[in-house]
């Protein structure tokens, strides 16, 4: 029995063998799919095709805004494209390197990137939506030690950078011509190695900058995540229309995260107070209670200065506030 059970690793998977043949023909079928899936997606003149980064720092956000903007599509594991079953729109996952480049080649018609890549790439897409997330800046940053304070002590310096063009055009615009030393990762231990006197990186926080001993001295570009289309998909009527559909939807739940749905209760006497305080989005919603000379009131309440409008409405006679987070706000 266990003899048996283990006689597996002894059969034949080599050469002409049948076992070999069936698991052959099997992986052909399923490459044959793969690729007759991909062209579909990619020659589909109806559907709108949108490259999204496959795996790294932007790539968790944008599922979820996907996701969040009501689209309904399968992501999982080494998933190439997938098809959204309620949208006329279809996924491709790809390096980020590579989105700016699909997007002006007419590949695509949209694709979600940092706009530092745009930047470095000199892409011929159009940046149509700032997203949100995945802020960082591209910075240059010296060690401690240097005495360098600014790019203009560095106009004939070493500079190591995975973004060599990005660095190049800075340089240039200030007159200076430095040796431009390009590293694919790890560009913060060039300095440490005296291969370069300093670097341009993306930093988000600054703590990366911090552990390695640099310092930043000058920002060259702020970033963040950008939706960005091709010139061709913008002219084209049809594809226009559905790039606005999907525009909409996505202003929708950004404009839902920048506000709090507030109610409470006040009396008649009150309001004159309360509606100087919350103007609305156009005016509050005023809705009369069973009790005589009570109203409730509706508004939605910005939350750069939530807290202080709070504040304002209980010293202006608000009692009973309830707050709500917003799920899609269209304006």
């Amino acid at each position: 029995m266990c003899k048996d059970s283990q006689a597996w690793y002894k059969r034949d998977y080599t050469g002409t063998s049948p076992a070999f043949t069936a698991l052959r023909s099997a992986y052909q079928r399923e490459i044959i799919s793969l690729m007759t899936s991909a062209r579909t997606i990619l020659t589909d003149g109806g559907t709108l095709k949108l490259a999204v980064q496959r795996k790294g720092r932007l790539t968790e956000h944008s599922m979820s805004l996907l996701h969040h903007i009501g689209l309904n599509f399968e992501s999982y594991g080494q998933k190439l494209f997938s098809q959204v079953r309620n949208f006329p729109l279809s996924l491709l996952y790809a390096r980020d390197d590579d989105i700016p480049g699909y997007v002006s080649l007419n590949t695509v018609d949209l694709g979600i990137v940092g706009r530092n890549l745009v930047h470095e790439y000199q892409s011929d897409a159009v940046e149509i939506h700032p997203l949100g997330f995945g802020y960082c800046s591209l910075v240059i940053a010296v060690p401690n030690e240097s005495a360098a304070s600014s790019p203009e002590d560095l106009k004939s310096g070493r500079i190591a950078t995975s973004y060599p063009s990005s660095t190049r055009r800075f340089f240039e615009s200030i007159g200076g011509n430095p040796e431009i030393i390009s590293i694919s990762g790890s560009v913060e231990i060039a300095p440490a190695l005296d291969i370069a006197d300093a670097i341009v990186d993306l930093s988000a926080t600054g703590s990366s900058l911090q552990l390695n001993d640099l310092r930043p001295i000058h920002s060259i570009l702020e970033s963040e995540a950008v939706l960005i289309a091709n010139r061709a998909a913008l002219d084209d009527p049809d594809r226009r229309q559905n790039i606005d559909r999907l525009l909409m939807r996505v202003k929708a739940v950004e404009a839902a995260s920048q506000y709090k749905y507030v109610m409470m209760n006040a009396h008649e006497s009150a309001l004159p107070a309360i509606r100087a305080v919350i103007p609305g989005l156009k005016a509050p919603t005023i809705v009369p209670l069973a009790d005589p000379g009570w109203y409730a009131v509706h508004t939605a309440i910005s939350e750069e200065y939530f807290w202080e409008k709070i504040e304002e409405l209980r010293e202006a006679g608000a009692s009973e506030i309830l707050v709500s987070s917003l799920d899609k706000l269209l304006l």
